[in-house]
């Protein structure tokens, strides 16, 4: 790490570890929420779309949604610290944005009120550790 001007620099290499732990650690809130939720609350994770059979939503499913879209705010902020010196912003507000809109769908589904909520709160424990930890890891951060 170096500190120029005010501005702190980490290495490629501990961005790219604490992005991947802060992944990691993403995916883990999501699954605790889930345990809490479905195992130890007894909320059955099971939703239904208009047109679709019922799903339960197991801790796979929470796995791989949660792991998927952590992947992709990763490569969205890489992506923007290759074209702009505001990657940070930009991708802070996005992230905000994405996250009030994947609401929505829980208005869409038939779902019990716990399992709606334990949805809601994977979502929300899934931003409280990737949007604090990758705005840290940004390029260039201001102190």
């Amino acid at each position: 790490m170096t500190i120029q001007s005010g501005v702190r620099e980490i290495s490629a290499g501990t961005r790219r570890r604490n992005r991947a732990l802060a992944v990691l650690g993403a995916v883990v809130a999501a699954v605790l929420v889930w345990v809490v939720g479905e195992p130890l609350l007894g909320n059955d994770m099971i939703i239904k779309t208009e047109g679709q059979e019922p799903q339960d939503l197991g801790v796979s499913a929470i796995v791989m949604f949660s792991l998927f879209f952590s992947l992709l705010g990763w490569a969205l902020l890489a992506l923007l610290e290759r074209f702009t010196h505001r990657a940070r912003l930009i991708w802070t507000v996005a992230a905000l944005v994405f996250l009030a809109v994947s609401f929505y769908p829980l208005f869409a589904i038939e779902a019990s009120g716990g399992a709606k909520a334990v949805l809601a709160l994977a979502h929300v424990g899934v931003a409280a550790v990737l949007i604090p930890v990758f705005r840290a890891t940004s390029a260039h951060v201001r102190r």
